[in-house]
Parts: structure tokens; C-alpha cells; sequence
């Protein structure tokens, strides 16, 4: 039976693009989509425009709702234990001293633990069920939560619970690289990540309202567990029944519109994923200057989330509010959020090479309300609360990571890897963020504000190295082989079926 390759080769043969593309040859396991990309071939430009348009709003409004919803439950999950440390939570289960950092610190221990599995089994699983399973998992454990009473099964259940939430990040990465190009993923990667602001909104309203639910049997920290569970575990099977695991697999598509979408995505270079795991990649990943840098970002916003998302309430109750006004205080956390991490969405979709420049750009405003709370006085307590307001929008520099790692890494198991590192420093960056925040230190925590404003500082200036270092290989790659043709940019989609990594494809280019 002729190879779907040699058969492709032929037609560019007949049509004049011979060359470096006729010698390519691949084995049929490696070939997910390939024979819907061909099928691609036969549909006129003009047709093409019109059926991807088509597409396109099809993938949105099926996928990007998928991912937000599912992302506003996750971190709705994460700031659960803010939001119980509002009310008696820490009094209830003993947490005295240093005792709630460490229940905050050991959910990103499990976290860090279950980096490098995790995106393992994102390569190796059908990704929608996959995620499925792991929302049903964590929609158990929160609900769990309820029967807690001591210091010993905060930590145990904070552990099991970071353990499977490791996994839900680099699961909507990949469900939306594998329906979007790289043009068109920042975009939608920002959509779903701001949706971290609506489940500051929605978890702040929440918890105020089962704040004032007094004459139940179950403690207000008890009910925020509870209701958030059973949210999970309703979302669930919903997202098992309209997730596909692929662009062949889904069903709200018909063959011609598959064949369209996947010969678009093809276009990223980066083929449509590969379950064997390779160890020559995996060294390439180890030895790739940019993913490191990209790590390096990735454990200065895990430092900066870990202190926000973990001491907020504890630090604006200091300023001298009540633990229900604290709660209510949120809202406008959510609402910067959202429109900040859009807003950058947006700019980095309409302006090429943005992403680095944005990312520098959107440290500089919580870098100025960390100063402002290290400097004002208590006297004046709104405007330290109007600084905290700021600390949310570490969202932005966190989703421009994973854009910068979607566009600019080839090779399935060089993506696993790089992935995983970034992470598994994220988790770093959380586990630390509690040592350096001291309770002795409240209301203004000094040494955490310290922490903060170093870790935005270090994300600036890595968020430049990163900027240069990709500018320079793309020069470097466009010295080498000169004007991209139709034929080249033939064979570097070619490449990507192939599994083919960005050092390797001479003819990937990085976005930056």
C-alpha cells in the first residue's frame, strides 16, 4: 500500500514542488490527520477561506466555552482556601503560626510532584476524557474538604488535591493547540485564562453569600467546599460528553471541515501530536536556552501567585476590615483581571511578535501597588486595598508563558518536557511564596512584598532575554535559507507531521 506521504509527495511533484519534500518519507503511525490533510488538498483557496471562517466560529463556540468554564472552576478550587481563611477556617483546624503557609505550601509540593507526570499523560491519553476524569477526581476531594478537623487531614487533602490539579493546565494548552494555530491561540488562550477573573467574581459572590448562611448545621468554610464540589462534579460529565480528543474525533464537525481545520493547524509546523515518547528530544529540551528562560518566568509567577492567591484576605483584613467585607472586596480583583489578561489577548492576536514586549509591559502595574503597600501607611487603608487590587493581574505574564511555549516548541515529547519544566517551577515558585510571607509580619508582610517585587522584576528582565534570543535565531534561520517559498514552508509543514523538532525543521520560525 503506497505511504500517504510518497502519495502527497506526487502531487506536489505534479505540480512543481519538487525537491527536499519528495525525499521525505514516514511511517503510517506517525501520521494523526494526515490523510484528512490531503483530502484538504483538493478544495479550492477560495473554498478554503470560506469552509476555515466557518470553522472557526464552530471550534469557539464549542471549545473556548469548554475551557473557560472549566478554568473558572479550577481556580475556583485553588482560592477555596482563601476564601475559608476569611472566615473561621484557620481557627477551626488549628492553623496557628505558620501552620496555614504550610497547608498553602503543600498543595504545590503535590503539584511540582505531578508536573512531569502529568504532562506525560496529556502526550499519551485522549486529552477530553483525560481531563474529565481529572475534574471528576477533584470535585470528590473538594467535597471531602467538608469532614475535615485537624491540622493533619488539611495537609493530607491539600496534597491529594494539588496532585490532580497538576494536570488541568497543561490539559487546556494542549486541547487548544490542538484546534488553533498559532496565530489564533493567544487570543483564545487569554479568553479562558481571564476567566480566572470571573472566578474571582463569582467564588468573592459565593462565599459572601454563604457567608450570611448562619442557620445551617455546616460552618461557612464548610459550604464554600461543598457547593464548589458539587459544581465539579456536575461540570464533569458535561465536559466528557462535549470535549473531542482530537479534530478527527469531532463530531460537530463534518469530514471536509476536519480536513480544512487540520490542514490549517498544520501550518504551526508542529504536526497534530505523537504518542511515543522520545529521549532525543527530551535532551533537546534540557539543552534549549528558551525554555529555561521561559521556566525561570514561570517560578516568578508562581511566586507571585502563591502570595496572592494564598495571603490576599489574610492581608487586606489586616489593613482593618471585617472578614465579610474582605470577601466582598474581590469583585474588583476579578473584574481587573479580566479585562487586563483580555486586553493583552488581544494585542498580542492583532500585533505580530508582541508577546515579550506585552509581558514586560503588564509587570510594571502590580510592581507599583507592591511598592505602594510597602510604602503607605495603615492610616490610609484603601488606598493599600486599591494597590492589592493590582496583584491579580499576574494572569497575564503566567498565559503569555504558555503562548510563548505553544508557538515556539516542535516536537511532542520536546513540548512534554519543556512543559513540565515550566510547571514544575511554577510549583516552585508557590512552595516558596508561603515561606516568605510571616505571620509575625502582618498586616503589610514586608518580606513577601520584597519576594514579589523581585520576582516581577526577574520577570521583566527575562521576559527581554526571551524576546532577544527567539529575534535572533529567526534571523540566524532567515540567513540561512532566505525568503520563505511555498516549497520550504511545504517542507516545514511536512516536518511537523514528522514529529520533527524546532531545532531540526529549519524551516520553523519562532513567535516572540
Amino acid at each position: 500500500m503506497e505511504s500517504p506521504v510518497k502519495s502527497h509527495n506526487s502531487d506536489l511533484e505534479k505540480k512543481g514542488k519538487i525537491g527536499a519534500v519528495t525525499s521525505v518519507s514516514l511511517p503510517t503511525d506517525h501520521l494523526e490527520g494526515f490523510e484528512l490533510y490531503e483530502k484538504a488538498q483538493e478544495i479550492s483557496e477560495e473554498e478554503e477561506k470560506e469552509i476555515h471562517k466557518r470553522v472557526l466560529r464552530k471550534v469557539d463556540l464549542r471549545i473556548v466555552p469548554l475551557l473557560c468554564i472549566t478554568y473558572t472552576l479550577q481556580f475556583l478550587d485553588k482560592l477555596s482556601l482563601n476564601y475559608a481563611s476569611a472566615y473561621t477556617f484557620k481557627e477551626d483546624l488549628g492553623l496557628y503560626g505558620q501552620r496555614y503557609s504550610y497547608v498553602a505550601m503543600i498543595f504545590n509540593i503535590a503539584y511540582l510532584v505531578s508536573s512531569f507526570p502529568a504532562n506525560y499523560l496529556v502526550q499519551r491519553l485522549p486529552i477530553g476524557k483525560f481531563t474529565s476524569f481529572m475534574i471528576f477526581s477533584w470535585s470528590i476531594i473538594l467535597i471531602g474538604h467538608v469532614g475535615l478537623t485537624n491540622y493533619g487531614g488539611a495537609l493530607v487533602i491539600r496534597f491529594i488535591l494539588g496532585m490532580f490539579e497538576a494536570a488541568i493546565s497543561p490539559s487546556c494548552m494542549a486541547i487548544c493547540a490542538t484546534f488553533y494555530t498559532v496565530k489564533d491561540q493567544p487570543l483564545r488562550m487569554c479568553i479562558f485564562l481571564s476567566f480566572n477573573g470571573v472566578a474571582t467574581m463569582v467564588g468573592s459572590l459565593l462565599s459572601f453569600g454563604l457567608g450570611h448562611a448562619t442557620n445551617t448545621s455546616l460552618k461557612e468554610w464548610k459550604l464554600i467546599y461543598l457547593v464548589i464540589g458539587l459544581i465539579n462534579f456536575v461540570w464533569c460529565f458535561v465536559f466528557f460528553y462535549f470535549c473531542p480528543d482530537t479534530i478527527e474525533k469531532a463530531k460537530f464537525l463534518n469530514e471536509e471541515e476536519k480536513a480544512v481545520l487540520i490542514k490549517e493547524v498544520a501550518k504551526n509546523n508542529q504536526g497534530l501530536g505523537n504518542i511515543h515518547f522520545k529521549k532525543d528530544q527530551v535532551l533537546e529540551a534540557l539543552q534549549d536556552g528558551f525554555v529555561w528562560m521561559v521556566a525561570l518566568i514561570g517560578l516568578g509567577c508562581g511566586i507571585i501567585n502563591g502570595g496572592s492567591s494564598n495571603f490576599w484576605s489574610s492581608l487586606v483584613k489586616g489593613f482593618g476590615f471585617t472578614g465579610i467585607q474582605t470577601t466582598i472586596l474581590q469583585l474588583p480583583l476579578g473584574a481587573i483581571e479580566l479585562v487586563v489578561v483580555l486586553a493583552a489577548g488581544v494585542i498580542v492576536f492583532k500585533v505580530k511578535n508582541t508577546r515579550c514586549l506585552m509581558m514586560f509591559l503588564i509587570c510594571i502595574p502590580p510592581l507599583a501597588g507592591l511598592i505602594g503597600i510597602h510604602v503607605i501607611s495603615l492610616q490610609h487603608r484603601w488606598a493599600l486595598v486599591g494597590c492589592s487590587f493590582l496583584q491579580y493581574i499576574i494572569g497575564g505574564p503566567v498565559i503569555l508563558c504558555w503562548i510563548l511555549l505553544n508557538a515556539n516548541i516542535s516536537g511532542s515529547s520536546k513540548k512534554t518536557i519543556a512543559n513540565g519544566i515550566w510547571f514544575s517551577m511554577y510549583a516552585t515558585g508557590n512552595i516558596i511564596a508561603p515561606t516568605v510571607f510571616y505571620a509575625y509580619q502582618a498586616p503589610k508582610y514586608k518580606s513577601g512584598m520584597i519576594g514579589l517585587i523581585t520576582s516581577y522584576c526577574g520577570i521583566m528582565f527575562f521576559a527581554v532575554c526571551v524576546g532577544v534570543l527567539l529575534a535572533m535565531r529567526n534571523k540566524r534561520r532567515d540567513k540561512e535559507q532566505g525568503q520563505m517559498d511555498e516549497q520550504a514552508a511545504e517542507q516545514a509543514l511536512i516536518n511537523g507531521f514528522n514529529d520533527m523538532t524546532d531545532f531540526k525543521n529549519r524551516g520553523f520560525r519562532y513567535s516572540y
